[in-house]
């Protein structure tokens, strides 16, 4: 990296010190007092070159303790030849720091003022009593000082600032600067949590993940994967904070960097109360509150890396098997103490017991951390763990994107299975990962009947009817799901059956337009979700609720669901986290903020991009062709698109109308409107044979912002069908514009706003502002054109076709802009004939009639009539 990194995320420090330096009055100066590395020293630095660009000389000393021992030490570098044991050495010292001040005067910066000799305290002291120079000092906080440093603030002649470490926004804010662009929202937070915004650790921390390739630019966004690479000089600052530990502090502070928190009583049982105490006293520890026990932590989350990574494998593997050891003779009393136990175990000195790894397993994959599900599950299975064991890693696989052996374990587990419950476990899961994430849909609905001819308690087979209303919702069949998912939850099902059977519910619904009989559906198969084999697939179920809500136009609703996962998914490592993400940036390109919906939409799928079968990177994907069309990134949304063609999932067939209108988004951020148009309409006609009526709506809606004024009767139709306000507002808004109606669009344009449509919105004022424009209402085109980009600005600089006409109004027809826009973006006639599947004698007849209207004879000149230049 660098030498220098970027000042961010200190304006409110910068002005503090900014006023202490520049009173016109007393003493001119400031302390800066906080934690080693906090960033003292930069602002200190800040500080002198803001005044040295004013005219001021500046004198920049760094106190050390090895100087310590010497008068004046810290400034013999800027004294010159002194000597120490002369009379009025003071005011000679003085008298050299000031000597050549310009009209600006001087500015002292002393680092580490905490350091200084007596003497040179003095010094400083008499400085800013006089009032001879500014003075900016950094001292670090709970060190002693020199009496004469420390009555600059205590007496009130300077003003004492606490430099805090950057907030987690503050440190997400100094990355990008750093690496130069978008960082994964997750990693940030995980840096952040590591280095708790110091900014030294955090400049460490990076170069060495850089370095090993722990953190990396993919697909336009830094993402960071692994665990910390800790580098000599990382261990080296964080070694010199600690300070040096003798055996018995090593002891605590090990034993808490393998299995913190501790509970205060336990970690002194296994290192000893006076140890515990002096690490207390010593700040290496931290001591908090938890119901009526005292929890202890590290006091900082890197002494744990850094104490990790020197460990010995005995050493290690001796501690977390005392540790295991010491919970178990408490009582294991508490829920995670499970889990703790198993994880210590995994690497200790313990014969690994496949009961206490099998639970343990399920716990992790209720907190939906599947690697270390995996991890647990594998070793339980290796210890001679039964049926379970062999489920969860099995489970944990397959939501891991590793189909074939996860497919593997349950075709085991299904020739294994000794009653008809087993045969349901086995059968159920194998189904889901069939058609999810090995994407064979046929097979899958072919393992179903295969489970169901084995089993012989109709009882049983809900669940698999609950599957089967998962499966039909993701093939397009809403109808046939809803049926499905209205017969399994009428019978008692186990929970993964219950979240997937409400898949189907929920989905079907919500597609069909009938969003308002969904009740609280969603909210129960969520608190279902809870269980471990249900966890992972309350994800998916999130993106049904959200869709339904979407489609039917409840936006504010689809994003406080879609939030809330995210919230639920931001500290889960892997795919459940990403998921998260991809709900959250669909929701927000639904509301119309695009550019956070993008960054939101291309973190997620750089994530998922490697690994992920399960569907959600083309959920993604087809969100973001969108909004990138639609912010003006033209040529990356072209890529998108493409790529969506390589992954579409088989079993993805009710995505048909949004892949269509994805295909619309493009075309017309091209300039080939009639094509988008085709592309929306295609997007109805799918939906409507489907039954699919929400996103015929949709559809419809996207085809009347584009232009259409063929649609106002079918979504009048389809309002007497629909649940929820989109279709309302859509109705009116494509019977505005079939009427010419600049009053009906405005009116539309608020309708639309308040559903939370804030493109569709502005769309329409900039349809009402052509329609005024072509009536002659100046004045009305005019305040419809300032609402259209008030809009536009609150949808994070939106482009569409409607917005560019109301910017720049044209004397064209429809056909004869959407040519020229072609032309001005360099296609030749012949790749614009094709394009719209016209003569190539029509192209060169509209462009020579845009041209007479226009006043202009050279095609080059087409782009810049455009532009208004």
């Amino acid at each position: 990296m660098g030498a220098t990194w970027p000042l961010t995320g200190r304006t409110e420090e910068l002005g503090f010190i900014d006023a202490a330096v520049r009173r016109t009055a007393g003493p001119r100066g400031v302390v800066l007092a906080g934690s080693a590395g906090v960033g003292k020293t930069r602002l200190a630095r800040e500080a002198l070159a803001g005044l040295a660009e004013r005219g001021a000389a500046t004198r920049w000393v760094c106190a050390t303790a090895s100087a310590r021992g010497l008068p004046l030490g810290a400034f013999a570098g800027l004294l010159g030849e002194i000597d120490p044991s002369s009379a009025g050495l003071l005011g000679t010292a003085i008298d050299a720091l000031l000597a050549g001040a310009p009209r600006a005067g001087v500015v002292v910066g002393v680092d580490d003022g905490h350091l200084l000799d007596e003497l040179s305290a003095l010094v400083l002291h008499e400085l800013v009593l006089r009032a001879a120079a500014t003075v900016v000092v950094t001292i670090r906080t709970g060190e002693p000082a020199p009496d004469a440093v420390t009555a600059l603030w205590k007496d009130g002649h300077l003003d004492r600032l606490e430099v805090q470490p950057l907030s987690a926004p503050e440190t997400a804010g100094l990355l990008e600067a750093v690496l130069g662009g978008p960082v994964d929202d997750a990693g940030a937070g995980r840096l952040w949590a590591l280095t708790q915004g110091n900014a030294l650790f955090l400049r460490q921390l990076i170069d060495g993940e850089i370095e090993s390739g722990h953190l990396r630019e993919t697909g336009g966004v830094w993402r960071w994967n692994g665990a910390p690479a800790v580098s000599p000089g990382l261990v080296e600052l964080v070694g010199a904070r600690m300070g040096r530990l003798s055996e018995p502090l090593l002891d605590v502070v090990d034993t808490l960097a393998i299995a913190e928190p501790l509970g205060a009583s336990l970690l002194t049982e296994l290192t000893g109360a006076a140890e515990v105490e002096e690490a207390e006293t010593r700040g290496l520890i931290e001591l908090t509150p938890d119901g009526r026990r005292l929890q202890t932590r590290l006091a900082h989350p890197l002494y744990g890396e850094v104490r990790r990574s020197g460990l010995g494998l005995l050493r290690a593997r001796r501690l977390r098997g005392g540790i295991a050891r010491a919970i178990t003779a408490t009582g294991a009393r508490r829920a995670e103490d499970t889990l703790r136990r198993a994880v210590l175990m995994l690497d200790s000195d313990l014969d690994p017991d496949p009961d206490l790894l099998t639970t343990a397993a399920g716990a992790a994959i209720q907190m939906l951390d599947l690697p270390l599900a995996e991890r647990l599950a594998a070793a339980a299975v290796a210890a001679g763990g039964g049926f379970d064991a062999r489920l969860n890693l099995a489970n944990a696989q397959s939501w891991l994107s590793r189909g074939e052996e996860s497919d593997r374990g349950l075709r085991a587990l299904q020739a294994d299975a000794q009653s008809d419950v087993e045969r349901i476990r086995a059968g159920f899961p194998r189904a889901a990962n069939l058609f999810f994430t090995l994407q064979q849909p046929v097979e899958a609905q072919a393992a179903i009947d295969e489970a169901e001819s084995a089993i012989t308690d109709p009882g049983a087979l809900a669940a698999l009817t609950g599957l089967r209303a998962a499966f039909h919702v993701h093939l397009g069949r809403p109808s046939q799901a809803v049926t499905c998912a209205t017969e399994a939850l009428a019978s008692p099902l186990p929970p993964p059956a219950f979240v997937l059977a409400t898949f189907g519910l929920v989905g079907g619904l919500g597609v069909l337009g009938r969003c308002d009989e969904i009740g609280d559906a969603a909210a129960r198969a969520y608190a279902v979700g809870a269980s471990f084999d249900a966890a992972v697939p309350s994800f998916g179920l999130g993106y049904w609720h959200t869709l339904a809500l979407h489609l039917a136009g409840y936006l504010t609703e689809a994003e406080q669901v879609a939030d809330e996962l995210r919230r639920r998914g931001a500290d889960i490592p892997g795919a459940p986290q990403l998921y998260g993400t991809v709900l959250a940036g669909r929701a927000a390109v639904g509301v119309g903020r695009l550019r956070t919906g993008c960054r939101r939409l291309r973190e997620a799928r750089t994530g998922l991009s490697p690994f992920d079968t399960s569907g959600f990177e083309e959920l993604c994907l087809v969100a973001l062709v969108g909004a990138l069309a639609m912010t003006g990134e033209v040529p990356a949304a072209r890529q998108a698109l493409d790529r969506l063609g390589d992954l579409h999932h088989p079993g993805w067939q009710f995505l048909k109308p949004e892949l269509e209108l994805a295909r619309a988004s493009v075309a017309a951020a091209e300039g080939a409107i009639s094509e988008a148009l085709a592309h929306a309409r295609e997007a109805a006609d799918a939906a409507s044979r489907h039954g699919q009526l929400a996103y015929e709506v949709l559809a419809l809606q996207t085809a009347v912002r584009l232009g259409d004024h063929s649609v106002a009767d079918r979504l009048a139709d389809l309002a007497g069908q629909v649940d929820g306000p989109r279709v309302q507002a859509a109705a009116a808004h494509a019977a505005a514009l079939s009427a010419d109606d600049g009053e009906g669009l405005l009116a539309a344009s608020t309708l639309l706003e308040k559903m939370g449509d804030l493109l569709a919105a502005a769309d329409a004022a900039a349809q009402a502002a052509t329609a005024y424009t072509r009536h002659d209402r100046r004045g009305a085109a005019e305040t419809a054109t300032t609402r259209a980009h008030r809009l536009a600005e609150q949808c994070e600089g939106a482009r569409t076709p409607a917005l560019a006409n109301a910017a720049r109004p044209l004397p064209l027809t429809a056909r004869e802009r959407e040519i020229v826009t072609l032309a001005a973006d360099g296609l030749t006639n012949r790749e614009i004939a094709d394009r719209l599947v016209v003569s190539v004698r029509t192209v060169e007849g509209h462009l020579y009639r845009a041209g007479a209207k226009l006043g202009i004879t050279d095609r080059t000149q087409l782009a810049s009539v455009l532009r208004g230049d």
